[in-house]
């Protein structure tokens, strides 16, 4: 079986019974980042064969994962950190393996994304999730720009390198919207702001000690 495991986003004690007990029992681990698995790991005092999976080595990765699920192996899949499918490659090794008829299991737990629905204060009965926005400057308002007359609450991801240019152009597209910067979730020094864009974004980018990755939620349009 393939599992596709869900692992805290910061707080350690978000993971779930369910999800060790998935971890002990599996033959090796697909991760994105082997130095970020092993201390999971390690604190949970599992040892497993770690195999690296993400962005720029899934083609070559595929390949092996299927052959070994063929042979009868279990694997569990897991990111950095949340649920692995929400803005990585995950579903690339879902697809083949559904494929080859290979079950695959979900074994759900943290995700960024919706613990920031869960506290922004915002209306979630309707919402689009766009994943990280557009690098470039021009693409990145440019994108934005043709968002602002959707009526759903927007979500993206943003890295911390990125999220002063990112605030930015939020500021010029939805000046007056409601919206909420969740930055750190579940960790030591978590924070949800929520206010007027204008107001959210001229703090936090005046600010030199931001660190972390960032959720940022928009009201739609009115």
């Amino acid at each position: 079986m393939l599992y596709i495991v869900a692992t805290p986003i910061g707080n350690l004690e978000d993971i779930t019974l369910r999800a060790v007990n998935v971890l002990k029992s599996v033959d090796m681990v697909f991760c994105e980042d082997t130095r970020e698995a092993l201390k999971l790991l390690n604190h949970l005092g599992i040892k497993k064969t770690l195999v690296s999976y993400y962005k720029d080595n899934e083609s070559r990765r595929l390949k092996k994962a299927v052959e070994l699920l063929l042979e009868g192996r279990d694997i569990a899949l897991i990111s950095d950190r949340g649920t692995p499918g929400i803005s990585d490659p995950a579903y690339l090794l879902v697809r083949e393996a559904y494929r080859y008829n290979i079950k695959v299991v979900p074994v759900p737990g943290a995700s960024a994304l919706p613990a920031a629905m869960s506290a922004c204060g915002l209306p979630t009965d309707r919402f689009s999730f766009f994943g990280f926005v557009p690098r470039k400057d021009q693409k990145r308002l440019k994108f934005l720009s043709s968002l602002a007359e959707r009526e759903e609450t927007l979500v993206f991801f943003e890295s911390v390198h990125r999220i002063k240019d990112t605030l930015g152009a939020v500021s010029e597209v939805f000046p007056e919207r409601e919206m909420a910067l969740c930055r750190e979730l579940t960790k030591k020094f978590e924070e949800i702001k929520v206010g007027k864009a204008a107001d959210v974004c001229e703090e936090y980018r005046s600010r030199e000690d931001l660190k972390g990755e960032f959720v940022i939620v928009i009201k739609g349009r009115d």
